[in-house]
C-alpha cells in the first residue's frame, strides 16, 4: 500500500485513543493484512469501518480509496479519496489516486482539474505531471497537456513516455510534424512495449503528411516487428494504421491479436457473460456502444436503421461514451432509440456491469481499434453475443468479439481466416445508408473553385489513403486527359504542399490540383455533384466517401483487393447496381477511368442510373437494411439459444422473410 500517512492520527498526537479510535485501529490492520494477501474486496470492507469508526482519520479514507480502486470501484474509490482532501487538502498522493480513479471512469475534466488543484500547484514529480498531461489530453485540452509534458520533461529530459504522450498531444492539434519527431525520439530512446505501435502511428501521421518516404520507411520497420511478435504476444498497437495501410490481412490479424490480448489484460478480470433475466415480452434485446453518436460518419450512415428497428421485436439501447455536439444529428439518434444511455463518465467495468444490468443479448461494438474505442467494455464480456459492426473495417482480433458483420464481397467465407470472429454475412452490403439525407442543389462550379470547363476527377478520400503508386497513377490519368483537374479534399497544408510537390515532380503543374475545404456534410454533397468521376483509392477505399458520391449521382471506379478496407467500394457499386465500376485489378480500373472520362454519354447514363437508384436500389433501402440485420441477429441468437456456439452465418434471404413475416 501507498498510505500518505503510515499510522493512525491518534497514535501522531499521542493522546489517548477512544474507543471509536481503538476500534479503526483494529479493523485497520485488519484490512492491511487482508490486502497484504491479495483480498481487496475484504479489504475494503474493513477499511470502511476504520473510516467509520474515525471518520477524521486520513490514513483510514486513503486505504479504503487504494482498496476500491484495486477492486476496480472508481466511483467509491473516488468519494473516499475526497474524503482524504478534506483532511488533508496539501496531500498529492490522495490527490494522484482521485485523479487516476476520475480517469479509470473515463471523467477527463473533473481528473485534470482535482489533479491541478494541489495547493502551491503540481509538484515537481515525473508521474504526477504525467498523469495530469493525460488528464488534459483527453479532456481536449491540448495547448495545457503540451505545457505539462515540458514540465515533466524539464524533471527528465529522456522520459521516452513522456515524449510519446507529448506526440500524441501534438497531434491532435494537427501539428504533425512535431509529433512526429516526439514518436522518433521514442524510438531512439526505448519504450518497451511501445515500440509496434509507435511505428504505426509514424507511418500513419507521416501518410497524413503525405511524407511517402518516411511513412513507408516506417511501415517497413513494423511489419519486420509483426513478423518476430510471438504468436501469444500483448502489445498495445496502432492496429486502424495498419489496417488501412497494408493490403496484408494475416499480418492484420496478428497485430490485432496483440491488441486485444494487451486490452484483455489491462482490464484485469473478465465477466461471465450472464446477464439479468430475459424480459418477458420476448424480444430481443440489442446494445449499440459508440463514441460517435453525434456529427460523426457512423451516425450519418446509421440514423435511419435505427429508426426503423422493430420495436415490437427488438428492444435497442445506445450506449454513448463519447461527448454530444449538440447538434441535430445527436437528437436525431437520442429519439431513434428506446434508451440512450450516456455513459461517457463511467469506466470500462461499470458501462460492462450497466449493460449486464440492462440484460442486453447481443452488444454492437461500433468503434472497434478506432479512436476513442473502448474494446475493454467488451473484455468484461457483459452480454452473450458480442459483435464488431461498421467502424472497423476488419478484425478485432479480441476473443470477446464472437462475430464480424460484413457482406459477401467484404467479407467472403474464403478469406475466413483473416478473422478472428465468424463472418455474419449481410445478403448484400454491410454499410447502412440514409435515404433521408438532403442533396440541396449545387453552387456554380467557381463558387467551389473549378473552372467552368474541363472534366473533374474527384479523389475526396482522406489524404493517408494517397500513397506514391496512387499518385502514379493519377498523375498519369491528367496527362493522358490534358482537359481534366484532379480534385482533392484539404484536410492539412502539410499534405496540400506534399501532394502538390509530388504532382510537379511527375509532370502535373500544381494548377491542375483543386482543393475542397471542410465543409458541413450537405454543403459537401451540394459540391459534389461537379464531379465527373470519383477515383477511389487502394489498398484502402472510400467508405463513407464513396456512399456519399454514389448518393450525389457520382460515378465511381474502384477495384477490390484481399482486405476488408480494400472491398468496401466493390460491396457498395454492386449494391448499387453499377457492378461494372468495381474492375478486377489496377490495370482495368485504369482503362475504366480513361474509358469513362473521354466517353460524356456513358457518364451520363450512369449519372442517370444512379439517380434512379437513389429510390430503388438495395444500396439505399434503410428498411430493408434493417430487416436484413435484424435477421442476421435472430440467427446469431438462434444458436445461442440452442446452445451451439457461434459460427460463419453466410448470406441469407429467407432468414429475412421470416423477420419481415414473423410467426405469432
Amino acid at each position: 500500500m501507498r498510505p500518505p500517512i503510515h499510522t493512525p492520527a491518534i497514535a501522531q498526537h499521542g493522546r489517548a485513543a477512544t474507543i471509536g479510535e481503538r476500534r479503526a485501529g483494529q479493523h485497520w490492520q485488519r484490512g492491511r493484512q487482508l490486502a497484504a494477501s491479495g483480498r481487496w474486496q475484504d479489504a475494503a470492507v474493513a477499511f470502511g469501518a476504520a473510516s467509520r469508526c474515525a471518520p477524521h482519520d486520513a490514513l483510514y479514507w486513503f486505504n479504503l480509496a487504494h482498496a476500491h480502486q484495486h477492486c476496480q470501484a472508481y466511483e467509491a474509490a473516488t468519494a473516499a479519496a475526497r474524503r482524504v482532501l478534506a483532511i488533508e487538502p496539501d496531500s498529492a498522493v490522495a490527490r494522484r489516486l482521485a485523479g487516476q480513479c476520475l480517469a479509470a471512469q473515463h471523467r477527463w475534466a473533473e481528473a485534470a482539474a482535482c489533479l491541478d488543484e494541489l495547493p502551491g500547484g503540481p509538484p515537481r514529480d515525473l508521474d504526477y505531471l504525467r498523469e495530469l498531461g493525460l488528464a488534459r489530453h483527453h479532456a481536449n485540452q491540448f495547448k495545457g497537456a503540451i505545457e505539462t509534458y515540458f514540465q515533466a520533461l524539464a524533471l527528465k529530459i529522456d522520459d521516452a513516455l513522456t515524449h510519446y504522450r507529448l506526440g500524441l498531444s501534438f497531434w491532435r492539434l494537427n501539428l504533425k510534424q512535431e509529433a512526429c519527431e516526439c514518436f522518433r525520439t521514442v524510438l531512439a530512446l526505448g519504450l518497451p512495449g511501445l515500440e509496434i505501435g509507435v511505428q504505426g502511428l509514424l507511418s500513419f501521421f507521416e501518410r497524413e503528411s503525405c511524407r511517402w518516404e518516411l511513412a513507408q520507411q516506417h511501415m517497413s520497420a513494423l511489419q519486420a516487428a509483426i513478423a518476430v511478435l510471438p504468436d501469444d504476444a500483448a502489445r498495445w498497437a496502432a492496429v486502424f494504421a495498419h489496417l488501412t495501410l497494408s493490403d496484408r490481412p494475416l499480418e492484420q490479424l496478428k497485430l490485432a491479436r496483440a491488441c486485444a490480448r494487451h486490452i484483455a489484460g489491462e482490464t484485469g478480470r473478465l465477466g461471465s457473460g450472464a446477464t439479468a433475466p430475459r424480459t418477458t415480452d420476448g424480444r430481443l434485446r440489442v446494445g449499440y456502444v459508440s463514441a460517435d453518436f453525434h456529427e460523426h460518419a457512423t451516425s450519418i450512415l446509421m440514423a435511419e436503421m435505427l429508426e426503423q428497428h422493430d420495436r415490437a421485436h427488438f428492444a435497442v439501447t445506445l450506449y454513448s461514451h463519447g461527448a454530444s455536439d449538440d447538434t441535430g444529428m445527436r437528437r436525431r439518434i437520442e429519439r431513434s432509440s428506446e434508451t440512450f444511455v450516456d455513459v461517457q463518465g463511467l469506466s470500462d467495468g461499470e458501462i460492462a456491469q450497466r449493460i449486464r444490468d440492462d440484460g442486453i443479448d447481443l452488444l454492437i461494438d461500433l468503434k472497434g481499434h478506432t479512436y476513442n474505442g473502448r474494446l475493454g467494455i467488451f473484455a468484461h464480456r457483459p452480454a452473450p453475443l458480442q459483435v464488431s459492426f461498421l467502424g472497423l473495417p476488419g478484425t478485432t482480433g479480441a476473443d470477446f468479439i464472437d462475430y464480424v458483420i460484413g457482406d459477401p464481397v467484404v467479407t467472403p467465407l474464403a478469406h475466413a481466416a483473416h478473422f478472428s470472429e465468424k463472418i455474419a454475412q449481410m445478403p448484400v452490403c454491410y454499410q447502412p445508408n440514409d435515404r433521408r439525407r438532403p442533396l440541396p442543389a449545387p453552387p456554380g462550379r467557381a463558387a467551389v473553385g473549378l473552372p467552368e470547363d474541363g472534366l473533374v476527377l474527384c479523389g475526396f478520400n482522406q489524404a493517408y489513403k494517397i500513397s506514391p503508386q496512387v499518385m502514379d497513377t493519377w498523375c498519369g490519368f491528367l496527362r493522358e486527359l490534358p482537359q481534366a483537374v484532379l480534385w482533392l479534399l484539404d484536410w492539412a497544408p502539410q499534405a496540400r504542399a506534399h501532394i502538390e510537390a509530388e504532382a510537379e515532380r511527375r509532370g502535373i503543374p500544381r494548377q491542375r490540383l483543386v482543393w475542397a475545404p471542410r465543409r458541413s456534410p450537405a454543403d459537401h454533397l451540394a459540391r459534389l455533384q461537379h464531379a465527373d468521376l470519383f477515383i477511389d483509392t487502394w489498398p484502402c477505399n472510400g467508405h463513407t466517401t464513396v456512399s456519399d458520391a454514389l448518393w450525389a449521382g457520382v460515378p465511381v471506379v474502384s477495384f477490390a483487393g484481399d482486405t476488408f478496407a480494400s472491398r468496401v467500394a466493390t460491396s457498395l457499386l454492386h449494391a448499387v447496381g453499377l457492378p461494372e465500376l468495381a474492375c478486377a485489378d489496377q490495370a482495368g480500373y485504369e482503362c475504366k477511368v480513361l474509358q469513362l472520362a473521354r466517353d460524356p454519354q456513358a457518364r451520363a447514363r450512369l449519372r442517370q442510373r444512379l439517380v434512379e437508384a437513389r429510390l430503388s436500389a438495395p444500396l439505399f433501402d434503410s428498411l430493408r437494411f434493417t430487416r436484413d440485420i435484424e435477421a442476421l441477429y435472430r440467427r446469431m441468437w438462434d444458436r445461442h439459444a440452442h446452445a451451439q456456439t457461434p459460427d460463419h452465418l453466410p448470406a441469407d434471404r429467407t432468414a429475412v422473410q421470416a423477420v419481415e413475416n414473423p410467426t405469432p
